[in-house]
């Protein structure tokens, strides 16, 4: 059995188009509200919209499975600031983030899937 599930179908309606791109695009939050603002955003759009459409859905746990996995690099980048390797291990989480949210997000609003690199899938 293959662990990825398929994406879902390309949408045709505006509006869960929208909602698909804030799902991702709720992420940058974590920008101006740094300690877990990064998750708020995708979660509370998931839970508030994921019952409305599988496509809202399928993104916004992308998303989170994205966001939780790299809280989980930061976590390990700031055990490493002990040693100095931390502090750019964190500056490159910082900026992988941003690039990648940024590109899930066009994508989306294109009405394609994106399945972002280095995530680990806990949320099914």
């Amino acid at each position: 059995m293959d662990p990825t599930p398929s994406p879902p179908p390309p949408s045709t309606s505006s509006d869960v188009r929208t909602w698909c791109v804030l799902c991702h695009a709720s992420a940058l939050l974590g920008l101006f509200f740094h300690f877990l603002g990064h998750i708020l955003g995708p979660l509370i759009v998931w839970l508030m919209k994921r019952g409305d459409s599988p496509e809202i859905d399928a993104y916004g746990k992308e998303s989170l499975n994205f966001q939780i996995s790299m809280l989980i690099y930061d976590a390990v980048a700031a055990i490493l600031c002990i040693v100095l390797i931390g502090v750019p291990i964190l500056i490159a989480l910082w900026v992988l983030n941003t690039v990648l949210v940024i590109i899930a997000s066009v994508k989306a609003g294109q009405g394609e899937f994106y399945r972002y690199p280095f995530t680990i899938r806990l949320i099914n």
